[in-house]
């Protein structure tokens, strides 16, 4: 079995320490503030933007996942996790092989277009330029490091998309505004999974772009989840020309590598979700 790290135990970090563990693996995970308790997983108090802080943790891991994101959405916040503290743990970890969990915010596409690995990743706006340079710096460090970017993540304590939903918004409906997502718990497996591949000798990807089977229209989406929450439809927006981030995401990389999704569509995991 293997010892890996975890950067970043949030949500996702702390259920794929858990996952981990029950299939054998020796997970030590990362975090500046933990809870008093994380029942079997072992979490290290530490703040990645301090380099001593690290200098407690083992240098033999195999493996190590970098699962951070920004405090807020400032430019600053940003630079904290994918400058400072990224080059703090490169520092430390550069030997070790990486699976890097970025986001779809990368691609700059806002034109309805369908994007996959090889598509441009330009983005226009400096947080998501800041994540785009922290892939290419973890992929330029080891050709074998792997990214897996995440769309529009949802799931128990993370339901804005159905709070939404209550209060009849206003939502384009013509020309479709696309929207992309994953349940967490997709998130979780699908790093499981990529880790099980890389243990078993398979070469990846550099890029794995990680969203469900349905880019579905937001309109679509609203208006179903009003039906199922027995709130007024929403309301219909002009159309503009100023949307950003308006695409399509093709996850066809990851499933030819024999990935399944437990939340193919978001009316599998929402449905969940709304009965809860």
């Amino acid at each position: 079995m293997a010892k890996i790290l975890i950067i970043g135990c949030g949500i996702i970090g702390t259920e794929l320490a858990r996952v981990l563990t029950i299939k054998g693996h020796h997970v030590t995970g990362v975090r500046r503030n933990p809870p008093p308790s994380n029942g079997d997983i072992h979490i290290v108090r530490a703040n990645i933007n301090s380099a001593t802080a690290l200098e407690k943790l083992d240098n033999d891991f195999d493996h190590l996942f970098f699962i951070v994101s920004a405090d807020g959405r400032t430019e600053q916040s940003y630079r904290e996790v994918y400058e400072i503290g990224l080059n703090n743990v490169l520092c430390k970890f550069a030997h070790l092989p990486w699976i890097f969990v970025s986001s779809t915010s990368v691609y700059g596409q806002s034109q309805g277009e369908w994007v996959n690995e090889d598509a441009i990743a330009q983005p226009d706006n400096i947080n998501s330029q800041l994540i785009r340079q922290a892939e290419q710096q973890v992929t330029a460090l080891n050709p074998q490091n792997t990214v897996v970017r995440f769309s529009g993540i949802y799931g128990a304590g993370r339901e804005y998309l159905l709070n939404k939903a209550k209060q009849s918004p206003i939502i384009q409906q013509t020309p479709p505004y696309f929207t992309n997502r994953i349940h967490q718990d997709d998130c979780v497996q699908v790093l499981a999974f990529l880790l099980e591949k890389k243990l078993a000798g398979i070469t990846l990807a550099q890029y794995y772009l990680a969203s469900d089977n349905d880019p579905a229209p937001l309109y679509e989406v609203m208006s179903w989840m009003a039906q199922q929450l027995n709130c007024p439809a929403p309301r219909i927006k002009a159309s503009t020309s100023d949307d950003t981030l308006n695409k399509r995401c093709d996850n066809q990389r990851l499933k030819a590598l024999g990935y399944q999704f437990s939340y193919p569509s978001y009316k599998d995991g929402y449905t969940k979700l709304i009965q809860s």
